[in-house]
C-alpha cells in the first residue's frame, strides 16, 4: 500500500505539506494543517467524518496504517469512524470492499486516507499531508482504487528499487513513531473541528 511520492489530485493547485517526524511540534503542526483542510471541505450537516488507515501488519513498512488506526481508535475521536487497524487491517485484498462498505454506512463521507509511502533518503521520517485522493499501491506497481478526499502519508523508507524488500527491512521504530504522531495530530484536529473552543496542546 505504498504510494510512491504520493501526490494530491491533478486539479488541485495546493501543494502538499511536509512535516518532519523529529519536529517536537509535529503533532500540533499536523493538527493545524488537517484542521485547515477539514474546515475548507467539511459540511457539518452533510458529511460523516471517516479515517481510512491502509496497510498490513504483515510487513513492517506497511504497518503504518494499521498502527495509526489502532491508536486513533483508542483515542476515540468525536463523531469519526475509523477503518483499518492491527486487528482488522485494510489492504490490497479488501480495499475495494471496504470503500464500498464505507459508502453504504456513510452516504456522504469525508474521508482522510492514511498510508505509508516510500521516498527519497532525505525524506524518510517525514509526514506529507494534502487535499485529494490517495493512490495506494502505486509504489509497488499495484492497480488499486483511489481513496479519500485528503490524505496523510508517512515516508517510512527509500523507494525506487526492490520496494518489497525495502518494506520488509524498514525500521519498526520509524513506523511506530510516525504512527503515534499521525494519530495524535488526527485526533487533535478532529476534536478541534467538533469543539473549536477546546484547549489545544501540542
Amino acid at each position: 500500500m505504498f504510494p510512491f511520492n504520493a501526490k494530491n489530485s491533478p486539479d488541485n493547485e495546493k501543494k502538499p505539506v511536509r512535516i518532519s517526524g523529529t519536529d517536537p511540534l509535529a503533532v500540533s503542526k499536523i493538527s493545524d494543517c488537517l484542521h485547515g483542510m477539514l474546515l475548507s471541505q467539511h459540511k457539518p450537516h452533510r458529511h460523516q467524518l471517516v479515517v481510512l488507515c491502509i496497510g498490513t501488519d504483515r510487513s513492517t513498512g506497511d504497518a503504518l496504517g494499521p498502527l495509526t488506526g489502532t491508536r486513533l481508535a483508542q483515542l476515540n475521536p468525536h463523531r469519526t469512524a475509523v477503518y483499518g487497524s492491527l486487528a482488522e487491517p485494510v489492504h490490497a485484498l479488501n480495499l475495494a470492499e471496504t470503500l464500498s462498505l464505507i459508502k453504504r454506512r456513510h452516504p456522504f463521507p469525508l474521508t482522510i486516507a492514511v498510508d505509508a509511502c516510500l521516498g527519497r533518503a532525505e525524506s524518510v521520517g517525514t509526514i506529507e499531508l494534502g487535499l485529494g485522493p490517495l493512490r495506494p499501491g502505486a509504489g509497488v506497481r499495484k492497480d488499486l482504487p483511489c481513496a479519500g478526499e485528503m490524505y496523510v502519508s508517512g515516508i517510512v523508507n527509500i523507494g525506487g528499487f526492490l520496494e518489497h524488500l525495502v518494506l520488509q527491512n524498514t525500521r519498526l521504530d520509524t513506523v511506530v513513531r510516525l504512527a503515534e504522531i499521525i494519530a495524535g495530530g488526527l485526533h487533535l484536529a478532529l476534536q478541534n473541528l467538533a469543539s473549536p473552543f477546546l484547549a489545544r496542546t501540542p
